[in-house]
This record gives structure tokens, sequence and C-alpha cells, in this order.
């Protein structure tokens, strides 16, 4: 369905309900493996291939409640396209902290965003062990499907069953509990390889100084180049951005005081502050240091905070980068309860143009969308180079913060906005760009999201025409149950799906 708000109505009546909001963060700890049957619409025969989506899949272990969705364990969702088809499973990935839970029925391990075991600061005091969770990302590179959590290493799935087969460590170029960003970026045409696609990935160590590893693997998922760099200051980053020739990265403002970490107080997600006063540092690292003598360069601009980059392109010296920006960081507190969230209390996602010179060390930022906003995507051929559209999450209402509950069609030349909403009982996750087979337009392909639909308590895959957004939803593939609110996710051309 589609719905259009004008701001005045925005500010009277809310497109939603807390209660309805809320059924999005119920645990799912059934594994389903079935073809989708109920269907509105119609799934283009052109769209084959499989979309997989991680996220928290469980928000308790045996009823007790974790802190922050983000210390869910790992739930891996598969849908399949294939001749009008689509089938449907779900996996959790068996890591060690989540093998050993399910055995005690209990809290066993801290997380980084405020789950504590149970006992108080005793049982926690100096326990610096944290649960590899792996529920941020999956990516299928190199014939393996990894399931990825920024803090450690990836886990290596079986694409056709999603059972776990074990950490990947890529023939020894990682060590044991070495990170690997959940963010990758997929370079079309490495023009260091001839033209080839590569995954361009990082890792980092943070410190009173801040250690950014670049990896770069070949179709073969082989790691070709490997390089580190030192950068003053601690750094939490979650996503960042390249271009042929260069890797940004936003260095937020932020400090971390790991004391009350130490004495069991606090999880290290709790400890980490928020400095207003402070500029939002962009750090531009070469990705080919060897033919690139320029070394890295950092620029300040306005204090804020980013979780997501749309994309980054270069022109001669000048890069651009599109990002997501909020005025803060929002602050996970100790004893509250991530479904009371107050979402009038906190600025809104909105994205930013940054201009940089390199130069002369110029900066400038301008405001694209103002409209609330998270999760982006674009033509995937189009990453890391100039682009026309930008597909995103967005609330219902123009102005305010809310849950994510439409998507919004950006066209950057033109300015114009289209906008398709599941408003007043669906809300949205992360959309997938997916090109037509043979496109010659960028903005001819589908856009594939989960949406939960709350009436039903189930989630729907949606299928839109991403040339038009207004002639509503192609297909709605209504699930048997839903999934929680998931977090990243990725196409691929394979089928894996039952014979």
């Amino acid at each position: 369905m589609q719905t259009f708000q004008n701001p005045e109505e925005a500010t009277l009546k809310k497109s939603y309900t807390r209660e309805d909001w809320q059924g999005g963060y119920q645990s799912l700890k059934q594994e389903f493996d079935y073809w989708i049957d109920d269907i509105e619409g119609q799934i283009p025969q052109e769209l084959q291939g499989t979309l997989f989506r991680n996220g928290p899949g469980l928000l308790d272990i045996n009823g007790q409640s974790i802190h922050h969705p983000f210390d869910g364990d790992g739930m891996i969702s598969r849908i399949t396209f294939v001749n009008g088809r689509a089938h449907f499973r779900n996996r959790f990935v068996k890591t060690e902290g989540y093998l050993a839970e399910q055995k005690a029925g209990k809290i066993l391990y801290r997380g980084v965003f405020g789950t504590q075991k149970p006992g108080g600061w005793l049982a926690n005091l100096f326990d610096f062990k944290i649960k590899n969770i792996a529920n941020t990302n999956v990516i299928y590179w190199g014939k393996k499907l990894l399931a990825l959590w920024e803090a450690a290493e990836p886990h290596l799935l079986e694409s056709k069953t999603l059972e776990t087969l074990g950490k990947e460590y890529f023939d020894g170029v990682l060590s044991e509990g070495e990170a690997f960003s959940a963010h990758p970026r997929f370079d079309p045409s490495c023009i260091q390889d001839g033209g080839v696609p590569c995954l361009v990935n990082f890792s980092i160590k943070p410190g009173l100084s801040t250690a950014i590893t670049i990896f770069e693997l070949n179709p073969d998922g082989k790691v070709i180049r490997k390089h580190s760099h030192s950068v003053p200051g601690f750094c939490f980053i979650h996503d960042f951005a390249i271009t042929p020739h260069h890797c940004i990265f936003f260095q937020n403002p932020v400090v971390f005081n790991p004391l009350p970490f130490a004495l069991g107080l606090r999880s290290a997600g709790e400890c980490i502050q928020f400095q207003p006063n402070q500029p939002t540092k962009i750090i531009v690292i070469p990705r080919f240091p060897q033919a690139d003598n320029t070394g890295v360069k950092i620029l300040e601009t306005q204090s804020g905070f980013v979780f997501h980059h749309v994309n980054a392109f270069s022109s001669g010296d000048e890069i651009f980068i599109d990002s997501i920006c909020y005025d803060s960081l929002p602050q996970v507190e100790p004893e509250s309860d991530f479904r009371q969230v107050n979402f009038d209390a906190n600025s809104p996602g909105q994205i930013w143009r940054f201009h940089v010179n390199l130069n002369d060390g110029k900066l400038q930022r301008n405001l694209i969308e103002a409209r609330c906003c998270e999760f982006p995507t674009i033509h995937p051929a189009h990453v890391g180079r100039t682009y026309r559209y930008m597909y995103i999450g967005a609330t219902d209402a123009e102005i305010g913060n809310a849950p994510l509950q439409a998507l919004l069609k950006i066209d950057l030349e033109t300015g114009e906005r289209q906008l398709w909403s599941a408003a007043p009982r669906g809300f949205m996750g992360e959309p997938i760009f997916v090109p037509r087979p043979n496109s010659q337009t960028e903005d001819d392909g589908w856009l594939l999201a989960l949406v939960y639909d709350a009436a039903h308590h189930r989630s729907d895959v949606v299928i839109l025409d991403a040339r038009d957004l207004r002639k509503g939803a192609i297909a709605r593939l209504h699930l048997k149950h839903h999934i929680p609110y998931g977090l990243h996710g990725n196409f691929t051309s394979e089928i894996f799906a039952p014979n």
C-alpha cells in the first residue's frame, strides 16, 4: 500500500503505534524450510538468485532478556527466487557462544551493548570475553557464505543448508579473534586488477591510537592486498566508503572509559561517550599505498555521528561522500529497555554530502535529505563511482524521528523523490537493489525488503519496481512467521533451493 502525508499532518498524528513496532522485537526460535505459497502479486520471472539477510534472531536466552538487540545471536534468512517461485530457509549461526548458552539455558557472556551475566558486577568483574554473535551481515563471495560481526573473524556457512562450518581465516591471513568488518564494499571494477571485481574490507584495533587495516579480496576469495595504518585517537567505526583509489572513514567524536567495563559495572558500549564539542574527522587512506605516496589525510568537519555511508566517488583531487549523519550518538543507558525507546527525543538520521578537496584540505557539506532515513542501497555497478539514484529506508512522515516504515528513492540529478510506505502497521528493514538482467539504465531493477507486518505478526518479502515506487509492490510474499528486525544482507545471482 502507499500513503502520503504532509508535514502538518505528521505533527498531529503518528504513523505507527509503539505496540505495533515492538512486535518485531520478539525472538524467533524456530528454524524453517519451505516454499512460499502465500503471495500477493507475481514474482518477476527474470528475478533469479538469492537474498541473504542477517540480524539478531534471539532477543532472550531462555526468558532472560538481552539488554540491546545488537547483542542478539545472529540468524541467517535466505530467500531464493527461481522460475517465478521463492523458497525460504533460516538458521542460527551456531557460534561457540550460541551453543554454550543454548545448552546452559542462560546468559553466559557479556554483550558489547549492555547485556551482562546474571550476578551483578562481581559476576562480570574483569571478564573481557565477548561472545562472537555473527549477527550483522552475510555475504557470498569467492563461493563462500560468510556471517560477519565486526569485532571478530567471520563464520563460514554451507550455502544450501546454512549449516555453520566454522570460523574463516582466509588461509591464515586473519589470526584467532582478529576483526573483519561487517561492512565490506564490493568494487565492481578494480583498477589495480585490470577491471576485475574485488571485495574491500577493513578492521580496526582501537586504543589511544587506532590501527586501521584494509583487506582486498579477489573473486576467488583470496586476500591479495593487506595494509595497516595508525591514526591518532579512539575510533568507533561501523562502516566506510570507497572510490577506485581511496578508502574513507569517519572518526566519530567519542571517548571510551574502560574502567566501568573492567569493574563489571557497565558494558563496553555503555562506556562510550559522545563529545559534541569535538569535530568529526574524515580519514582518507590510499587503497594502493605502494603506488600512491600521498599518505593518510585527516580532515575535520562539524561534530556529528555516522553509522552508514551511501556511496563515495571522486573527480580529480576531489572526493564526494554521501552519508547518514546524526547530531549525536544515541546513548545506551544501563537498566533501560530498548523496546521503550523515545523516538521523539532522538535526532533523526539525515543524508549529507561531504565535498573534500585533497589538495587544499578544504571541506564542504550540504544536506541532501532531511527526512529521517537509514540503510541505503544503490546499483552495485556504481559503488565508488558517480551515481544518480539512491534508495533508503525512511519514515512515513517528512519530519521528526520515528521507526522506518517506508522506502524512499532519491534522484540526485533532478531532485525527484518517490516514496512507498507500509504505514501504519508495516515496519521497514534494509532494502537491497537488484539490477534487472541486461538492464541499460541505473534504476532498471527491483528493490527487495523485509517488512514486519504488525497486523498479522509476520514478515513480508516485498518486491518493488525500482524505476517507479509509486506503482506499489509488484509482489508481497507472506512468510509463515515474523523475522526479528535485522541488520544487513546481500543478493547473489546464485540459486540455493531444494531441487
